[in-house]
């Protein structure tokens, strides 16, 4: 059964509000774009733990459909980052947000992908916790992926200059 579109806005509205007020997601910031409860501006303050990315401040858009949460966000950052996991463009390619549906290439199974238990708090959650791990096995920016296996060191500079770029962006 979908989600009407008063729904979704409605359970958006309450997650919003929610992490808003949590004093535990203090390196996460949420706001509206332009009143719409379907965009939401996202700043991630990046721990200094983070081997490569720690320190950073980056800004993504989450775009709900509307029949969330039966389908998922996406997700795209706006301050450029290299990484494995996030295409050049910046858009986001992690399981969780990939539709409830079996994965055609047989990588993933339909339990590692996008289930409406989650919410915009896990969705970052896990794109932070993929910050500092990458799955480099099915990668989104092929030329990151293979820079993180073949030259680690290189990698990481790349990512500390994406850092100190962020804090200027």
């Amino acid at each position: 059964m979908a989600a009407s579109p008063l729904a979704s806005a409605n359970l958006l509205r309450r997650q919003l509000k929610g992490m808003q007020s949590d004093k535990d997601l203090s390196n996460i910031s949420v706001g509206l774009v332009e009143d719409n409860i379907y965009e939401w501006e996202v700043m991630l303050m990046i721990s200094d733990d983070c081997k490569f990315y720690g320190g950073g401040f980056f800004r993504a858009r989450l775009s709900f459909p509307v029949d969330y949460p039966h389908n998922p966000p996406n997700m795209k950052f706006e301050t450029p980052i290299w990484h494995p996991n996030i295409y050049p463009d910046g858009n986001v390619c992690i399981s969780i947000l990939h539709p409830p549906e079996e994965d055609q290439y047989g990588y993933e199974s339909a339990a590692e992908r996008w289930l409406p238990v989650h919410t915009p708090e896990t969705i970052l959650i896990s794109v932070i916790s993929m910050l500092s791990s990458p799955n480099d096995e099915s990668p989104a920016n092929l030329e990151a992926a293979k820079q993180w296996r073949d030259d680690p060191a290189e990698f990481k500079k790349k990512a500390r200059k994406c850092v100190r770029d962020s804090l200027e962006w």
